[in-house]
């Protein structure tokens, strides 16, 4: 009896999981999930081109509605690498000497606005001494500096450096200097038991405790970088994706203005997610 039992016992080995009826699966899960989060913004971006066009699409419209804007654009979305010399450049070309401008300016800013953070946010002194004098230059307008840098540097490019590094220096100085401020005292006392140097103390417990606040600085430094770019540049002049704004503005192009818009907003979206990815690693 006991021989039939254990032949009637089925093998565990065959035997499938019990599962829930009606649970989902992981791939279907996961197309769930991809779906919450690609669906939203898709559906947003065909009703705002849906309002555009209709809103476009009468005989005494100003500005042209989505389709034709892709109509009179197309050559230069299909060709954005052409270059015919002077500043008759495709939009990459445009689009990359912003950057390179971008990236020099708020290099300097990163550099010298963490310096000097650290600086204002360790010593009580220099606070009192530099903050009054930060929060007054934060305020003046970045369009405000660039007839002072013209005057001082005679060319184009060093000039819109120059906008882009006072531009965003501030925000990344104030960042920097609150994050030092909360620093833990444990994190000092650490330090002095330890006997850091000034160097040791900054690499080892004044940056690792402030890359969140450093990063929220270099955030809003490289989104103030970009804006302050395409102002200066439609001032002066020269290859750049705020020259071709104006220039197509003066040539009465609005297709081509709309289309530069929606790539310097792609671009600084860009940017942003770069620091914003940086900065998790980092902190990680």
């Amino acid at each position: 009896m006991v021989s039939k039992i254990a032949e009637a016992k089925p093998d565990m080995a065959q035997v499938t999981p019990y599962k829930p009826a009606g649970q989902p699966s992981a791939a279907v899960k996961k197309a769930r999930e991809i779906a919450s989060r690609v669906l939203p913004p898709v559906l947003g971006l065909a009703v705002l081109l849906g309002i555009w066009q209709l809103a476009c699409s009468g005989p005494n419209a100003l500005l042209p509605g989505p389709i034709k804007v892709v109509q009179s654009t197309w050559p230069l979305i299909a060709d954005p690498f052409f270059d015919h010399g002077g500043v008759d450049k495709g939009l990459f070309w445009h689009l990359f000497a912003s950057l390179k401008r971008v990236a020099m300016g708020f290099a300097l800013s990163s550099v010298a606005g963490i310096l000097l953070g650290v600086l204002v946010g360790q010593s009580t002194l220099a606070f009192r001494a530099l903050d009054p004098i930060f929060q007054v230059l934060r305020t003046v307008p970045p369009l405000a500096w660039l007839p002072i840098s013209l005057a001082a540097f005679r060319q184009a490019d060093p000039s819109a450096i120059f906008v882009i590094f006072i531009t965003s220096i501030w925000p990344i100085i104030l960042n920097t200097a609150v994050g030092v401020r909360n620093i833990p005292q444990d994190y000092r006392n650490v330090a002095l038991v330890l006997r850091l140097s000034p160097i040791e103390f900054f690499f080892k417990i004044v940056i690792p405790a402030t890359v969140p606040y450093i990063f929220t600085g270099l955030k809003i430094g490289i989104g103030l970088s970009w804006l302050a770019i395409i102002a200066a540049e439609m001032l002066i002049g020269g290859v750049g994706i705020g020259f071709f704004i104006w220039d197509a503005w003066n040539s009465s192009l609005m297709s081509e203005i709309i289309l530069a818009l929606v790539y310097v907003g792609l671009v600084g979206f860009m940017l942003d997610r770069v620091i914003t990815v940086i900065g998790k690693m980092l902190s990680n």
